[in-house]
């Protein structure tokens, strides 16, 4: 199978935040500032319940916000420049090890557009995304959605703005002034073509957007979230991005008012301080365990990439594996909390192999149970997919073996490394998936204990 390398994975110790179409709502829906402020009466008269809600909504944009200055801070982005990872090489919960990623931030304004120049990409799956600041999908480029228009030159735009845009280019206009942008290439089995398509992608600011400096967050770790210190970001949370989606009006308000809570004194602001400790981030992890329906030990997110009102799966998934797609493009399935120290097996039928239900790719891959980083390996292997040299059993069915050893009479070319002593989480994507993976009928096998 096709390995990476660790020095290729940079599994470094930044802990970031695997696993359409617009509606309108923004900041001036809900109080903001010291003007209409909700009083002090009201928000003591706020239940438990409403400020962990109100905590997990503004935590889903505090995560990508996390993220943003990493990327400025840490990897040097540049707002509208491309940056072209070697495969494997982003640090971010659940990556894709399947595809070559580009990745920027594009900010646009009501007199400037940015240009993308894509080229043709046939025989491998491709696709360009972008994501708004509370990390929901709002572009997806690629055959499927533009099947007119698969590659070429696109200008993205400010929804409304009045600019005129250079003939020959397809105009799309974005639902705000910043996204980030995720471009995958498949790696399929000409990894070294795959990153030649990959340097072909182009942005080309048409004039200079200005950008307002983001909300500054601290750069927190997953075992160490944020409390009540949130809600001092909530005017500017609240006032900038926009939340696209609609029925966010109510607890936008909320979150004003919880914010004014934690304002009010001491008294207040150590009860959003406790109810986050003790009754949100119990929520955020009970999100997590829960978010889908469950069979054969594997959670299928109910909701992925768009989540309408759903914000608490949003955050969820921005915790574990922010920049995800949305169901148009994968499906994800996830096996929590799994004993690295046991070995497990996991056998397809010959007539359900892993291929049969994706279009494009499959694959699986390991990480840790708290971060959702790919965890090191002696023999760095990271993923089985369908590059792999997988053997199949006589009867043309498939078993896959994880486990923190090679057990005895398993193919090694059919074993993903599992990390002893610590529990891990394990990642099943189809990329392209057919109908019954889509519509919830079909599960990747339940794992068995060899012992």
């Amino acid at each position: 199978m096709r390995s990476l390398s660790m020095k290729t994975l940079r599994t470094t110790a930044i802990s970031s935040a695997a696993l359409i179409v617009l509606g309108a709502c923004t900041a001036s829906s809900v109080p903001q500032g010291n003007a209409g402020e909700p009083s002090v009466q009201q928000a003591a008269a706020l239940t438990d319940q409403q400020i962990s809600d109100a905590y997990l909504y503004l935590l889903g944009r505090v995560l990508v916000l996390r993220q943003q200055r990493l990327d400025f801070e840490r990897e040097g982005f540049q707002w509208n420049h491309l940056v072209y990872r070697e495969p494997g090489g982003v640090t971010w919960a659940n990556p894709n090890l399947d595809v070559a990623y580009s990745e920027a931030w594009v900010a646009v304004d009501e007199k400037t557009c940015v240009r993308l120049d894509m080229p043709k990409v046939s025989g491998r799956y491709y696709t360009w995304q972008m994501l708004n600041g509370w990390g929901e999908t709002a572009v997806n480029i690629n055959e499927r959605t533009y099947p007119t228009h698969p590659d070429g030159s696109y200008a993205f735009c400010l929804k409304g703005a009045a600019v005129s845009v250079p003939a020959g280019l397809q105009r799309i206009d974005l639902p705000g002034k910043t996204f980030r942008v995720l471009a995958r290439i498949e790696l399929g089995a000409d990894p070294a073509a795959a990153a030649r398509l990959q340097r072909q992608f182009t942005l080309t600011p048409l004039g200079q957007p200005k950008t307002d400096p983001p909300t500054e967050v601290p750069v927190f770790t997953n075992k160490s979230l944020p409390g009540a210190e949130v809600f001092d970001w909530t005017d500017a949370i609240l006032r900038g991005e926009p939340d696209i989606n609609p029925g966010m009006a109510p607890i936008r308000a909320q979150v004003a008012s919880v914010a004014a809570l934690a304002r009010s004194g001491a008294e207040g602001r150590a009860r959003v301080e406790r109810t986050v400790r003790e009754q949100a981030w119990q929520a955020l992890q009970a999100q997590i365990r829960d978010f889908g329906t469950i069979r054969n030990g594997w959670v299928r997110p109910s909701i992925v990439g768009n989540y309408g009102d759903d914000y608490k799966t949003r955050t969820a998934v921005n915790l574990v594996g922010i920049w995800a797609n949305n169901s148009a493009e994968v499906t994800y399935f996830g096996n929590r909390g799994l004993d690295g120290g046991q070995a497990y097996s996991q056998t397809f039928p010959a007539a359900a192999l892993p291929s049969k239900h994706a279009r494009y790719f499959w694959s699986v891959i390991a990480v840790d149970a708290q971060d959702f980083k790919v965890i090191p390996n002696p023999i760095s292997r990271f993923l089985l997919n369908k590059e792999s040299a997988l053997k199949y059993n006589a009867d043309g069915s498939l078993t896959i073996v994880y486990a923190p050893t090679l057990p005895s009479g398993t193919p090694r070319s059919n074993w993903l490394p599992t990390p002893a002593g610590s529990r891990y989480n394990l990642t099943f994507r189809y990329y392209g998936p057919d109908a019954e993976v889509a519509n919830g009928n079909a599960y990747p096998p339940a794992l068995v204990r060899i012992d």
